[in-house]
């Protein structure tokens, strides 16, 4: 469920992909289940994309990959979690339009 600007984090990945990476990265937390996930994939793909160079954006199944979700509290899903240098600065929850999330990249210095 990822396009090709679209990368996966992983619970054996995420702090050196994630937290390690001092630029605007973007975390959809999902699972295949999820019907809300699903509609919102293809607006995340065309995000990575669209600021392919500028942003990473990474994919996390939640039920493959259970450690990341508790450290960060995702108690829903879809969460998408905006980090830069390893902190989070912004949090977008459930099937929001493309808008509300460009929006904040555009807020978060992408």
């Amino acid at each position: 469920m990822a396009g090709t600007n679209t990368l996966t984090a992983t619970d054996s990945n995420f702090d050196s992909e994630v937290l390690k990476n001092n630029e605007l990265t973007i975390v959809d937390f999902w699972a295949e289940w999820c019907g809300p996930c699903k509609q919102l994939g293809p607006k995340i793909d065309e995000i990575a994309s669209e600021y392919s160079g500028k942003v990473k954006v990474y994919k996390m199944n939640v039920d493959e990959n259970p450690d990341v979700p508790t450290r960060f509290h995702i108690r829903g899903i879809p969460t998408v979690i905006f980090f830069k240098g390893g902190q989070v600065v912004d949090q977008v929850v459930g099937n929001q339009s493309k808008d509300v999330f460009v929006e904040v990249i555009n807020k978060r210095g992408a």
